[in-house]
């Protein structure tokens, strides 16, 4: 079983920058699709991002032209960019391997497993 394992949180002031990563061995060459979620704390999880093998990018509304999702397959790495970031961006923010039944390998939903996460604050 493959845990993702997720870094570069930490606290950051209102309209900062932040990138978060999240490395998962096998998820490129299983053909899977990575997404980000995030938790605030009392709150319930919520979904992100989504990032598909060919690159096919989808966004929450609550992030849209503010967060960039992108991969790095040489080293199964999905980066999650976030800029502009706002008080009610503060959550844990965690990937999961996920797929298609249209071209993902059964490794992909073998695999779907939830990362520690990062904790990212934005605060003044």
């Amino acid at each position: 079983q493959v845990q993702p394992v997720e870094s570069g949180g930490g606290l950051v002031q209102p309209g900062a920058s932040l990138r978060v990563s999240c490395t998962a061995p096998g998820f490129t060459s299983n053909s899977c699709i990575m997404e980000w979620y995030r938790q605030a704390e009392g709150k319930g999880r919520e979904w992100v991002s989504s990032i598909t093998p060919s690159g096919r990018t989808r966004y929450a509304d609550s992030v849209k032209d503010r967060f960039t999702i992108s991969q790095n397959k040489a080293e199964d790495t999905v980066y999650l960019q976030m800029i502009k970031v706002k008080p009610e961006d503060t959550a844990n923010y965690s990937c999961k391997i996920s797929g298609s039944t249209g071209y993902s390998s059964s490794w992909c939903f073998d695999n779907s497993n939830w990362g520690q996460g990062t904790q990212v604050t934005v605060s003044s």
